[in-house]
């Protein structure tokens, strides 16, 4: 049966169809894996398996019957940020034991309408807020994959670490995730597995844990290119719930995979040859553009001049909005109470006990640029740049330019605990350098595993789009992956 857990998307969705297999066989195989294998990698931090039983048992009836849907019996992993009915949502945090939402997200609504199996709740980093999954109060999750010669417990990234470790420890076909500031595409990149986040308004997210409204976007991590798209298609819809949602119809993603390249654009931003850049990170990046050269697409140097004050202006608009969303969470309506001498020694307790210390960083540098006598000098000078930022992109794709090719992360995956990065939470939020500027201009961006580095871990290419052309982005990042290919973690768990 462990066969049928190495199966893509796109494979099972065939072999399904066929009938050749059945949805409770593919997802009674999930089952066993994640039995087995959970309790080191820590993935997943609640599995429903009566659930998913269930559910796979209808898609083999639906099948039978020649009502397939677009996912019908296909096993996936749900990030803890997404609202499932009756099922643990507590993105990971202490402060909401116990929640079980009444309501389902609409992305989610949208994946178990098209007939996918929820196989259960994936660990993250609390309530978002990470870029290597050691803040979530279940504990650090584990990346499949290890440094040559080298035993060394790695981050899987961050905040959707523990979707990235479970798509590549094939503990599930697919994962939800999400994208605040590159919490899809940098986890991707170190796992070496394919993350996309879609232009902001694409998918709804209602029903979905806020972090900072205006830059959370929800996006699949998949195995390879195809199953991303596949389950975009599924995630991605309007939604009356959200109003930041848009209105423009989704496209067959899987359709524009396998197209030629011949004649587009793709830009290079010099801006994003950082000092102290890697080598093996350089060469990843010039040996992508000579794959797009060899596809027939032409290159061109571009400018985005204020890329420099993107990750700045993120940890001030980002910490803004999260001191605000997270404001509601006093111990009175839901989750833990810790109680007090009054409400407000209550308040106190309860957030200062529930919070982890990230958080409670993020949301005191929030409070701090949203307060009184620094509002102008903080949270609406940053408000400027990100709209300089936008016009940035904005300029180059007005040049004819389909897609910007630039690098995923700065680095390959890091130790568990790294000192350096513990002690100093500036080089953390460093691991964003490349991926903020999209949540900042709402643009869509997608990692593709393009090698190994010196050390044997993935390393990742990113591209980035046009407002709602998802497409090119899938187009263009086939070619990445026909060079480059797939990369499977040498099992050691």
């Amino acid at each position: 049966m462990s066969e049928l857990t190495n199966l893509t998307i796109a494979e099972a969705r065939e072999k399904l169809l066929g009938k050749e297999i059945t949805a409770v066989e593919l997802t009674d195989s999930y089952l066993k894996a994640i039995e087995e294998v959970n309790k080191t990698l820590n993935a997943y931090i609640i599995v429903t398996s009566e659930d998913a039983k269930k559910s796979a048992l209808q898609s083999d009836e639906k099948i039978a019957k020649g009502e397939a849907g677009a996912l019908e019996g296909i096993p996936v992993g749900i990030k803890d940020l997404f609202g499932t009915n009756g099922v643990h949502t507590q993105a990971c945090s202490h402060i909401l034991d116990g929640f079980k939402p009444r309501y389902e997200s609409t992305v989610t609504q949208n994946m178990w309408d098209d007939g996918a199996v929820m196989l259960g709740k994936l660990n993250m980093d609390e309530f978002a807020m990470g870029s290597s999954n050691e803040t979530s109060y279940y504990g650090s999750v584990i990346n499949p994959w290890k440094a040559n010669a080298d035993n060394s417990a790695l981050v899987p990234g961050g905040s959707s670490g523990g979707s990235a470790a479970a798509v590549a420890a094939h503990l599930c076909t697919g994962a939800t995730a999400t994208d605040t500031g590159g919490s899809i595409r940098q986890p991707a990149a170190f796992t070496g597995t394919v993350g996309i986040k879609p232009t902001y308004g694409r998918c709804s997210r209602w029903g979905i844990v806020a972090f900072a409204s205006s830059l959370d976007q929800a996006g699949p991590i998949a195995r390879d290119v195809r199953d991303a798209a596949i389950l975009l298609k599924s995630m991605a819809s309007v939604d009356a719930k959200d109003t930041t949602s848009v209105d423009i119809a989704v496209p067959d993603y899987e359709s524009a995979i396998g197209q030629s390249m011949k004649g587009k654009k793709i830009g290079i931003p010099k801006e994003y040859r950082v000092e102290g850049m890697p080598e093996e990170i350089e060469a990843l990046w010039q040996q992508g553009i000579q794959w797009y050269k060899d596809a027939g697409a032409e290159i061109v140097d571009i400018s985005l001049p204020h890329t420099k004050y993107a990750l700045p202006a993120y940890y001030i608009v980002a910490p803004a909005e999260a001191s605000s969303n997270l404001a509601r969470y006093d111990g009175v309506k839901y989750g833990l109470r810790v109680t007090g001498d009054d409400i407000t020694d209550m308040y106190e307790k309860t957030r200062s006990e529930g919070f982890g210390d990230e958080v409670q960083r993020r949301i005191m540098i929030g409070t701090y640029v949203l307060s009184s006598g620094y509002y102008d000098a903080y949270y609406l000078r940053a408000q400027r740049v990100r709209t300089l930022i936008k016009l940035d992109f904005e300029n180059v794709f007005n040049q004819g330019i389909d897609a910007i090719l630039t690098p995923a992360t700065p680095s390959s995956a890091f130790a568990i605990g790294d000192e350096e990065m513990a002690s100093d939470p500036i080089k953390m939020y460093q691991q964003d350098i490349f991926t903020v500027a999209v949540n900042m201009a709402g643009l869509p961006g997608i990692a593709v595993p393009a090698g190994l580095g010196p050390k044997g871990l993935p390393l990742s290419l990113q591209l980035i789009g046009k407002p709602f052309e998802e497409e090119m982005l899938f187009q263009a990042s086939h070619v990445i992956e026909q060079a480059a290919g797939t990369f499977i973690a040498p099992k050691w768990w």
